[in-house]
């Protein structure tokens, strides 16, 4: 029987159109090509588990976690920049730390009842009793808070610059310091709490006026709790003189901040800012203020980098007040 004859119908139909030569080359291609093939056995496709493990890898990877964690036998290689290993390893710490607390907004006044890591950076202008603006202040104790473990805070603040519109002398102030701990704390939904230990102080850096002139530590204690929008934060603590204690005295601080939560941007807040004095030449004397304030934010300028701005002025409603009317400007840079 001839050959066309003993082929289907597409192949006779495919021989018929193209060339002899030609169509023969085509009718042999796939035998030559398994022909071709090795004899081997195929290779095995990934099963379902191994994808799952890979995606497992990949998010883990994605969401900044350890894949290393968990395994002791293999070399672990070190990163190629030692500066990027212990940075991003500080700021895991900072980002644990932030997860395990409220995310309550600084104060104007009152001391932050929470472990922050910003550049804070404050002025003010008060009155004098008498009702003239006396005093600029440039800087007002604020500066660079740091996170340096999940529980502690350190903040430096440099020396602040002071402007009076009167005889006294323009200067620098004292160079102030904070220590923060953490003693428990629970993040919205878990409680919402804060409490914890705070010693801050000055040095005297500052010649007088602008300085106190003698080293002074603040031992507080402060508390924090959130209820749905709105939070309270509270300090009591106490300013102790380690030396010109029969001048200077010694101060009980007690501050309480109300503030309500608004889109997640916009924080009104009213504040209560008390003195009470012993020994010194300001025994028995007591100063209250009251401080309505706003603040705005944060809003990101990068990566971690961020930006909130508030103010607020500080009104004196007891009889005695060392100043009244102290509007307060506050730019704060979280990262």
């Amino acid at each position: 029987m001839p050959l066309t004859e003993r082929l289907s119908w597409p192949k006779r139909l495919l021989i018929k159109r193209i060339p002899f030569p030609a169509g023969i080359i085509l009718l042999s291609l796939p035998c030559i090509l398994t022909a071709q093939e090795p004899k081997g056995a195929p290779e095995a496709s990934p099963s379902d588990s191994q994808l799952i493990s890979a995606d497992n890898d990949q998010n883990e990877n994605s969401l900044g976690l350890d894949a290393s964690a968990g395994t002791s036998n293999q070399p672990i290689e070190a990163p190629t920049s030692s500066d990027n290993g212990w940075v991003h390893k500080w700021f895991r710490k900072v980002d644990e730390a932030r997860a395990s607390q409220p995310h309550f907004v600084s104060p104007i006044v009152t001391t932050h009842v929470m472990l922050v890591q910003q550049y804070r950076y404050d002025m003010s202008w008060q009155q004098d009793p008498s009702g003239g603006t006396s005093t600029s202040n440039y800087g007002v104790s604020k500066g660079l808070e740091i996170i340096p473990t999940t529980r502690l805070e350190v903040g430096i603040f440099p020396p602040n610059y002071l402007v009076h519109q009167s005889a006294l002398p323009d200067g620098f102030g004292d160079l102030s310091f904070q220590v923060k701990f953490r003693a428990f704390s629970a993040p919205e939904g878990r409680g919402d709490y804060f409490i914890g230990f705070f010693l801050g102080g000055s040095l005297p850096t500052g010649s007088r006026p602008n300085g106190v002139g003698h080293t002074v530590l603040s031992p507080t204690l402060a508390a924090a709790k959130g209820i749905g929008h709105w939070d309270i934060q509270t300090t009591i603590g106490a300013n102790l003189p380690a030396s010109g204690a029969n001048l200077l005295g010694r101060a009980i601080v007690f501050n309480t901040a109300v503030d309500y939560k608004l889109k997640g941007k916009v924080w009104p807040m009213l504040e209560q800012n008390s003195s009470f004095w012993s020994g010194g030449v300001l025994d028995g004397k007591k100063q209250v203020f009251l401080t309505p304030g706003l603040v705005l934010g944060s809003f990101q300028i990068a990566e971690r980098l961020r930006f909130g701005i508030g103010g607020g002025v500080q009104i004196a409603v007891t009889e005695f007040h060392q100043y009244n009317h102290r509007w307060v400007l506050s730019l704060r840079f979280p990262f």
